[in-house]
């Protein structure tokens, strides 16, 4: 996702300043091309005007409204997307671990069941969320909206955490057994943020402060996404060529049918 959605808390702003210089403008032009004495025609046409900003303001209201709830819906569906998708990555790589242990007859169980109790703690810790139920409680700037922002930080915080501890069990399981695998150290982890200092900071500052918490909401999870891969594709790279060696040869084939 882009860091241009951190523009989204400012709209309301932004566009109701504008809104209100446009006004004021055709007020002043308003009485100013009528003289100093209003007309019923200038009170009718200042009027209007305000009906029209007062209208624009809603509408704008309203679209920022909608964007909001889109952008909850497509950070709470990667999350999910995301979990399911470490879960089964951890399945797999525990499943490996197991059938590399087998084959060299080694006993790693503290190791395995490390992995293993984390595999279940995460499964019962990142348990799926609703992103439609969410994107409609996050109607109307209420405490839905300022929940999901909570659980969507602390998550991911979280989530690596038990990421870290499950590959650390992992490369320590692959040492045990006779296989060296070298990964790159995070770079930029995803930070223990204090949601109770955001929300304050928020309030205070009329929401300007809710643009940073969403450029967080953001960037955290890119990070950890990019560097995610980089340490998925390394132990994919060099576990792969150790599992194929490991293989038995396939059975020969059939004989030829006699005529």
């Amino acid at each position: 996702m882009s860091g241009a959605w951190a523009i989204v808390p400012l709209l309301p702003l932004i566009m109701g300043v504008g809104l209100f210089v446009a006004f004021i403008a055709i007020a002043v032009s308003s009485l100013g091309s009528a003289g100093t004495t209003p007309t019923p025609g200038t009170s009718t046409a200042l009027v209007a005007g305000l009906f029209a900003f007062l209208s624009l303001l809603y509408l704008v209201y309203f679209l920022v409204i909608i964007l909001v709830a889109v952008l909850i819906f497509r950070l709470v569906r990667r999350r999910n997307m995301h979990f399911n998708r470490q879960i089964l990555l951890y399945e797999d790589l525990l499943s490996v671990a197991k059938e590399l242990a087998s084959k060299k007859n080694t006993d790693v169980s503290i190791l395995i069941n490390n992995m293993d109790r984390n595999l279940r703690e995460a499964r019962l810790d990142e348990l799926e969320k609703n992103a439609t139920l969410w994107a409609i409680l996050s109607f109307g700037f209420g405490a839905g909206l300022f929940y999901a922002g909570y659980f969507l930080m602390k998550d991911f915080y979280r989530h690596e955490r038990r990421e870290d501890m499950f590959i650390q069990d992992l490369l320590r399981t692959f040492y045990t057994l006779g296989v060296t695998i070298n990964l790159p150290y995070r770079t930029s982890p995803v930070p223990d943020r204090s949601f109770a200092l955001y929300f304050v900071l928020t309030l205070i500052t009329g929401s300007i402060f809710a643009v940073y918490w969403v450029y967080v909401l953001v960037s955290d999870p890119n990070n950890h996404f990019r560097q995610q891969m980089v340490i998925e594709d390394t132990i994919m790279a060099q576990v792969s060529p150790i599992l194929s060696s490991t293989q038995p040869p396939p059975p020969p084939p059939p004989p030829p049918a006699s005529m």
